[in-house]
């Protein structure tokens, strides 16, 4: 049976070295970002899972950018909560060694596109920048490559021809996911409605003018940062799983690696699974306010 105590917790954590945090949909769900699995899973009456394929941009690119424009309009529109600051702390070896004295190194695994804990990350360097009075380079302020955005990023804009992949945080991409998106706006009975935008008015590559997709990671694809991320699980011995149900692959197998080699895995989840039952550590609630909780140092 899993523990839920928290001097246990911090106790296994005060003497981790390497700590690597598995993070989901949950994270980022305080901030407004809709997850594919809670009520966010559908959108004008369709199911989002089936709309991040490669088989449905290939089918209908119009439909699949129409719901990536409503991602990304979600996605500019938030800002990062409690839970992204706190773990934005582990990144800098300043504040984790006030929880973690031993720690060696620090990693966060996300499978959030939305790019908050990055924003949080810059923001927390940014204020120490102020505070000191100088510009730390950002190599000696964190961790080095402490994030790893394995499903890719909204705001990337990828061709579908040759190699131009560069974030793009205008709103809308193109005037025609503009407009599709405000005929929307007071319909009720939107699954019944479609929009088809022709191929020539979707977004397009600036380097060579042929179509272009998200820069997201979609079903069936490979994620990045693979090799990477298998070398950090070999010698993590803290894993903390925030916000994510552990049931795509293979993120969904990190936490129990870890464990195999003897390592602690503690999860955090609003509604904790059967699954979880195999952690060492288990905290159900929010994870905006169960983290800053268990690490009072972190918070300011």
């Amino acid at each position: 049976m899993p523990n839920s105590s928290v001097e246990a917790f911090r106790d296994a954590f005060r003497t981790s070295q390497h700590i690597i945090v598995i993070a989901g949909a949950g994270l980022s769900a305080a901030s407004g970002i809709p997850t594919f699995r809670d009520g966010g899973g559908m959108w004008r009456s369709l199911d989002a899972t089936a709309l991040a394929t490669p088989e449905a941009f290939s089918e209908n690119p119009s439909l699949v950018w129409q719901f990536y424009h409503y991602r990304r309009t979600k996605a500019l529109e938030a800002k990062p909560n409690p839970a992204h600051e706190v773990i934005a702390k582990m990144s800098v070896p300043l504040y984790i060694r006030k929880v973690a004295p031993e720690v060696k190194s620090f990693h966060l695994v996300t499978q959030n596109v939305d790019r908050l804990s990055v924003t949080a990350l810059d923001s927390l360097v940014e204020r120490l920048t102020a505070d000191s009075g100088t510009a730390p380079a950002r190599k000696r302020s964190i961790f080095p490559n402490s994030i790893l955005e394995m499903h890719g990023r909204i705001f990337d804009v990828k061709c579908t021809v040759c190699d131009y992949c560069a974030e793009d945080r205008t709103d809308p991409l193109c005037p025609a996911l503009g407009a599709a998106d405000a005929s929307f706006k007071d319909y009720h009975d939107a699954g019944s409605k479609e929009v088809n935008i022709p191929l020539d008015e979707l977004p397009r590559c600036p380097a060579c003018g042929a179509l272009a997709r998200p820069g997201v990671v979609w079903f069936g694809e490979k994620p990045y940062h693979l090799d990477e991320i298998n070398s950090i699980i070999y010698k993590a011995d803290m894993c903390l799983v925030i916000g994510t149900s552990s049931t795509v692959r293979p993120a969904s197998t990190y936490a129990y690696r870890v464990q195999r080699h003897g390592g602690k895995v503690a999860v955090f989840n609003k509604d904790p699974s059967e699954k979880d039952e195999r952690a060492d550590f288990v905290f159900a609630g929010g994870c905006e306010t169960v983290l800053p909780s268990l690490f009072p140092e972190l918070v300011e």
